[in-house]
């Protein structure tokens, strides 16, 4: 009988399986900068279609040729600079020392914080700071989400000290465009949170083989819970639980275009199960993490390719089929 090769079931890579707490993702570290600008933007995801580009790949087999790649559509409306919050550092680590708001914050901002009874401080009182960064809101998009409540989360920026400051003080209470932040061509890595699955069995969760039907008790289900020593039921061992609904972040996703509406994008009646696009979107090569409607957030590659073109490829076609 020749050796037996059984590989585990169920990646150790990300564990534990535990579900996000939040819709929108938190950034625990971003890419450097020299320019001072948002180094994040949010974006909705509409849907996927395909398009026709020419090949710019200095040593593709098929430069120069038109060849047909899937892409994805994000809808990203203007983000709203409603706050600055400043950090300073301590030994161990960087804390919050305070933050000002915009005098004319929007009114839908109502549903997601409790507004200030006083005027915030000022800007001389955090003088000494050693980061900041930018409290954006997400704009509504009345056409797509049924959602009143927007997002908010804090994008940091590039740039020195100086820089930071003086783009935070141009920038606050005004509107941030996806253009201001990204270009055609750039690379940018996807956070967001997955489709949820709801409570699923062995097989579905971890891949566990189906057994026979002349198995002990069960066919979709595992053998047995482990060794008899150690006397506990070990982390790894596959077991039923919720499934989906998890942070992911995929790197090095490249913009192939950027439109000011979806004119070009939308097929008759609108996407299936997002709607119209009617602002500001982008093409994104590849499919990305999330259900349709889902908020992701685009930041700047932390990690970027170097072996990958940086040029945006010329699209001769988009698909409208919805």
């Amino acid at each position: 009988m020749g050796d037996v090769h059984h590989p585990r079931r169920g990646s150790l890579q990300y564990w534990p399986r535990k579900r996000s707490k939040h819709k929108l993702v938190r950034v625990r570290s971003w890419a450097k900068e020299s320019k001072a600008k948002p180094l994040g933007f949010i974006g909705y995801k509409a849907g996927m279609t395909h398009l026709q580009l020419v090949d710019n790949r200095p040593k593709s087999l098929t430069k120069g040729e038109k060849i047909v790649s899937p892409a994805t559509i994000l809808e990203c409306p203007p983000l709203n600079v409603v706050g600055v919050s400043f950090y300073k550092k301590y030994l161990f680590g960087i804390k919050k020392n305070g933050s000002i708001l915009a005098k004319n914050l929007p009114k839908e901002l109502k549903r997601k914080i409790q507004f200030p009874k006083k005027e915030t401080a000022g800007w001389d009182k955090f003088a000494d700071f050693d980061d900041l960064r930018l409290l954006v809101q997400s704009n509504f998009i009345p056409s797509s989400l049924s959602t009143k409540k927007p997002r908010l989360i804090e994008i940091s920026l590039g740039g020195n000290k100086d820089d930071k400051l003086a783009y935070a003080k141009e920038s606050l209470g005004r509107e941030i465009k996806v253009e201001d932040v990204f270009n055609s061509g750039n690379l940018v890595d996807v956070r967001g949170v997955s489709k949820g699955k709801g409570f699923q069995g062995t097989v579905k969760r971890y891949g566990v083989p189906i057994r026979q039907h002349k198995a002990e008790k069960t066919k979709r289900g595992i053998g047995n819970l482990g060794s008899w020593t150690p006397k506990r039921v070990e982390f790894s061992v596959a077991q039923p639980g919720k499934m989906g609904y998890h942070q992911r972040t995929e790197y090095n996703k490249q913009i192939l275009k950027i439109n000011s509406n979806g004119d070009s994008l939308n097929p008759k009646g609108g996407i299936v199960r997002y709607g119209l696009v009617n602002g500001p979107n982008l093409l994104v090569k590849g499919s990305v993490v999330g259900p349709k409607k889902r908020a992701l957030l685009l930041t700047s590659s932390i990690r970027p390719n170097k072996k990958m073109f940086k040029e945006a490829p010329e699209i001769t076609f988009v698909s409208q089929r919805g």
